[in-house]
């Protein structure tokens, strides 16, 4: 390891971060400005000056992936045998160390014991996921809440059931980890902060080992990770934290950007240096999410370009959620006629419940996807909803789906305050009730609904084709080629979303979102929901799609019926959804034109080539047989 190797290819600002081997040191990174390489070489010059050996240096982030990564990159310069953990591996590694006896068997997954504790809730509330309860479970842990003090620290926080209740499974969910002699992911950091604050000898030991310390990542920082930190730390100075508050979107989880914010006020002779240089997207796509900074808050940063220029990202509204699905499909199949690599694509949403509209497009279009996280037919409601299936033979579809769907607590009315995961069943559950009455004619059976579900969902590959993916799980991603739908009230920012704090979040996660961005950037929405709030802020005209007209005429009313059970029949015959023949406004249209001739019908709006060859005809015949049953 030299310094050339250090040093080399940095800007003037990642230099400066590099050379200030020594003290408390601030990193504002932005988005895509090489924070990863800008700390492993600081920790690389660290070892290469002398100021520490490896083994005093501990370097701490939030996944085994980024450890991992930052340990490769350590060994590439040459910097070998520096730490680099997450913070829960790091608290298990010193207290199997210090008290190796009295630490217990890490549990896996609170799943099994939060399903226990909420076998007792009452109907309305007992087919909750169990993960919103276990992520209100690490919600309150990460803010050093026990089953005491949950209420007084609930604060503006909207639990996913009513407080009383998640009380009640809070502490069934403890009592049963405990009499099992277990702990969780919270518990080792709680209990290695208890450590050092009642063993002096462990507290100096460890404190002799570890000398500096890097953290990454550090907007996600949450109040119990703080408080060890804060105990390996001591009295000294000499650490570094780096991150964006601009990308701080896991407050469910505890975290907040308010440590990373006050790190100048902690210590008030850090070195701040902010990283403004992105090396991953265009100047227009920068230009465009650069808008959004005025009402981010925070420390300002404003990202300039290092790419050369490309297009202006497209805002467009649809006239409704059908068109803008099919619009975004065809984008994508012109992209790929262009040689964009489907793999880097991106299709981004705010809760997974949204996926399914693309999966069900694209498997229709033959295009390959990936749903990274949970497919529609791999989430709870609808793999249960398969298993039943199964068992069902000759039921009628219709009926069968709705009776699964009500036993597995569908409501009529969704209530607000439900969790992320909650939303999601529901809507998953909705919409199979709705796409089982579309397909069921009354004589279909749920064999024949169960094989025309994974018939429509078939294209989903594991590792290649376009990425369906929340903008949760987007953080830290880039691709060629991002689109954010269903930008609506409601969605973006989502509906949970009433308080200024989570409104901000909501914020930043749509920033999050157009800073994955590479080349290419499209934002749509339906015009028949109310546009995002946001896109005023990113100074993006209000105009919506032109209304469409809803009044029809009794006769243009007949005609549209007609239209519409021709579409059913005509889907089916295809085996493609309804909307692939005609929208409902494309039919709305030709009814309300009554079109002649295939001229006539070609000026409807929706009305193109492929289609009138394919349906033209038929069309025509549909309304003349119509009107000539009315004359």
């Amino acid at each position: 390891m030299d310094a050339s190797g250090v040093f080399a290819g940095l800007n003037p600002e990642q230099r400066r971060a590099v050379e200030a081997v020594r003290g408390p040191v601030c990193i504002l990174a932005g988005a895509g400005s090489g924070k990863t390489t800008t700390i492993t070489r600081r920790i690389a010059n660290q070892v290469l000056t002398g100021a520490f050996s490896p083994s005093q240096i501990l370097a701490v982030t939030f996944t085994d992936k980024a450890a991992g990564e930052l340990r490769a990159r350590l060994a590439r310069l040459g910097a070998t045998g520096v730490p680099a953990k997450t913070f829960h591996a790091a608290a298990l590694a010193q207290l199997h160390h210090f008290v190796p006896e009295s630490t217990g068997s890490v549990l896996p997954s609170k799943a099994l014991l939060v399903k226990q504790s909420a076998g007792s809730l009452p109907r309305p509330f007992r087919f909750r996921p169990l993960a919103d309860l276990a992520n209100e479970i690490e919600w309150a842990k990460n803010r050093r809440l026990t089953p005491a003090t949950y209420l007084e620290g609930l604060g503006e926080h909207e639990p996913p059931i009513p407080p009383d209740l998640m009380i009640g499974v809070f502490a069934g969910y403890e009592r049963r980890k405990e009499a099992q002699g277990l702990v969780d992911f919270e518990d080792l950091l709680e209990l290695a902060v208890r450590l050092y604050d009642e063993d002096e000898r462990a507290r100096e030991t460890f404190r002799a080992r570890y000398h500096a310390f890097t953290v990454d990542e550090y907007q996600d920082v949450n109040l119990l990770q703080q408080s060890l930190l804060e105990r390996w730390l001591g009295e000294r100075d000499d650490l570094c934290v780096v991150g964006d508050d601009y990308q701080s979107i896991y407050s469910f989880t505890g975290a907040t950007p308010e440590h990373l914010l006050a790190m100048s006020q902690r210590f008030p002779d850090a070195t701040v240096i902010r990283l403004e240089r992105n090396y991953r997207s265009t100047p227009e796509i920068l230009e465009f999410a650069n808008r959004l900074v005025p009402m981010l808050g925070g420390s300002e940063k404003v990202l300039t370009a290092t790419r050369p220029s490309g297009k202006e990202p497209l805002a467009r509204p649809e006239p409704l959620v059908e068109s803008e699905v099919a619009a975004i499909v065809a984008r994508i199949a012109a992209l790929l006629r262009d040689g964009v690599p489907l793999e880097e694509t991106a299709i981004l949403y705010r809760i997974n419940a949204q996926s399914e509209d693309f999966e069900e497009a694209l498997s229709h279009a033959g295009i390959p996807y990936q749903v990274r996280g949970s497919a529609f037919l791999a989430r709870p409601a609808a793999r249960h909803m398969l298993r039943v299936l199964r068992r069902s033979g000759e039921a009628p579809a219709a009926e069968t789906v709705r009776a699964i769907a009500q036993a597995q607590g569908l409501l009529a009315e969704i209530p607000g305050g439900l969790g992320e995961e909650e939303a999601t069943r529901q809507a998953d559950l909705a919409r199979l009730v709705r796409l089982a009455e579309e397909f069921d004619d009354d004589s279909r059976t749920a064999f024949d609904f169960l094989a025309d579900l994974e018939h429509r969902f078939h294209s989903e590959s594991q590792g290649r084709g376009v990425n369906l993916l929340t903008y949760h799980r987007a953080k830290g991603l880039e691709f060629e080629v991002v689109f954010l739908p269903r930008l609506e009230e409601g969605l973006m920012p989502y509906k949970r979303s009433r308080g200024a704090a989570t409104l901000a979040e909501e914020r930043r996660l749509l920033y999050v979102g157009l800073t994955r961005a590479k080349s290419r950037l499209f934002l749509s929405w339906s015009a028949a929901g109310k546009p995002s709030r946001f896109l005023a802020e990113l100074d993006v005209r209000k105009a919506a799609a032109r209304a469409t007209e809803t009044t029809l005429d009794d006769a243009s009313a007949a005609r549209f019926a007609t239209l519409k059970r021709w579409r059913l029949e005509q889907s089916r015959s295809d085996g493609v959804p309804a909307y692939v023949v005609f929208s409902n406004r494309t039919l709305e249209e030709i009814a309300r034109v009554d079109p002649e001739t295939l001229g006539e019908l070609a000026a409807v709006s929706g009305v193109g080539p492929a289609k009138l060859e394919s349906y033209g005809e038929r069309v025509l015949a549909e309304l003349g047989a119509q009107s000539a049953g009315l004359s």
